[in-house]
């Protein structure tokens, strides 16, 4: 099967950016400045990066709101009009994390009921198959600019998508092309998401870079990622994997009278979790990678799930899963293509 490209995929060949596969789309990895660089420029000031991978499921009409609150894990009454929720779907069975999703509400002022359910990459089908709804996501595209400079400088170009706050959703017109503007992110930044129509988007990211914002890959989103403690759909969630071992229990409204998977998650949450995700922090750069074993005095004790090093931190850090009453700072060594490499359980996020 051929691979899905962005509305952008031709702004980001002329940029010279490096293209890899994920999630069944060509998606661009890094630019000739390097992930680190990139890295860097969202952590000091802002860095835009494309994420029209990502799904677009849109509910519409007065039974949107029970479709998606008998699905998914977070309770949407937490919420209203204009604002946006991290939730989970879960599988029927063992409660594995089928997706974890943003859930974007539009604000009511157009009298009508409208939620975008934005799913991983490979996973719109699944979620649609759960939610009902229209798949639009190849009609726009969807850009992400992180950074404590990002709501200045796109200010510069589009003011009223740079007055959206955090998990705040607006609508809002550039140059007369109506768009979607969230306060949400991955990196552990400040910044927006703009859902732009597939037409505009390649003037709207010039113009956006064009106002000093740094072109950046999904490498350097997956290191931001990292170093904020965010679990990636197939490394620290999907199957196998529950909310409550991942750590993140708080995204299951648990008196819900109802959403997928809700009896096998309450049947995990009564007799307790068998492993957890933890932190790492391992001695020196030399980082671990997904999969390495971890050991804690000389016994095999898990494996890591996803490990880089740190541009912010100088070294090398990772998320594992272990037994769950293992204690911050107890030491631990992961095998690494056959050499120990000692590291500590350390606090999440890394950096923030």
């Amino acid at each position: 099967m051929a691979l899905q490209t962005s509305p952008l995929d031709a702004a980001h060949r002329e940029l010279g950016a490096s293209m890899a596969e994920f999630g069944g789309w060509e998606m661009p990895i890094s630019y000739p400045s390097g992930t680190i660089a990139e890295h860097v420029a969202c952590r000091s000031s802002a860095a835009i990066f494309d994420v029209s991978h990502l799904g677009t499921v849109r509910l519409e009409g007065d039974d949107a709101f029970d479709v998606i609150q008998n699905a998914l894990t977070n309770d949407l009454g937490k919420i209203g009009p204009g604002r946006a929720q991290y939730t989970h779907l879960l599988d029927e069975a063992d409660a594995s994390v089928l997706d974890d999703i943003i859930v974007w509400w539009h604000p009511d002022d157009t009298g009508r009921t409208v939620f975008d359910v934005m799913p991983n990459a490979s996973n719109t089908d699944d979620v649609r198959g759960a939610v009902g709804g229209d798949d639009i996501t190849g009609t726009r595209a969807v850009l992400a600019v992180q950074g404590p400079a990002a709501h200045s400088l796109v200010g510069t170009v589009f003011p009223a998508a740079a007055e959206v706050g955090r998990f705040k959703v607006a609508l809002a017109s550039w140059n007369d092309v109506p768009c979607t503007v969230a306060g949400t992110g991955y990196t552990g930044e400040s910044g927006i998401e703009i859902s732009v129509p597939a037409e505009a988007a390649e003037a709207l990211w010039a113009a956006i870079v064009a106002a000093g914002v740094t072109p950046a890959g999904l490498g350097a989103r997956d290191t931001l990622r990292l170093e904020a403690g965010l679990p990636l759909h197939g490394h620290e969630l999907g199957p196998g994997i529950t909310s409550l071992q991942a750590g993140l229990g708080w995204v299951v409204a648990w008196d819900k009278p109802s959403f997928r998977g809700r009896e096998a998650a309450r049947a995990e949450r009564a007799v307790g979790i068998a492993r957890r995700l933890f932190g790492l922090a391992t001695d020196g750069r030399r980082p671990a990678r997904a999969g390495c074993p971890v050991s804690i005095d000389g016994v095999p004790a898990g494996a890591v799930t996803s490990g880089n090093f740190s541009p912010t931190l100088g070294r090398g850090i990772a998320f594992a899963f272990l037994p769950p009453d293992t204690a911050q700072g107890q030491q631990v060594v992961v095998d690494v293509r056959g050499k120990d490499l000692p590291g500590h359980v350390v606090a999440t996020p890394f950096v923030g």
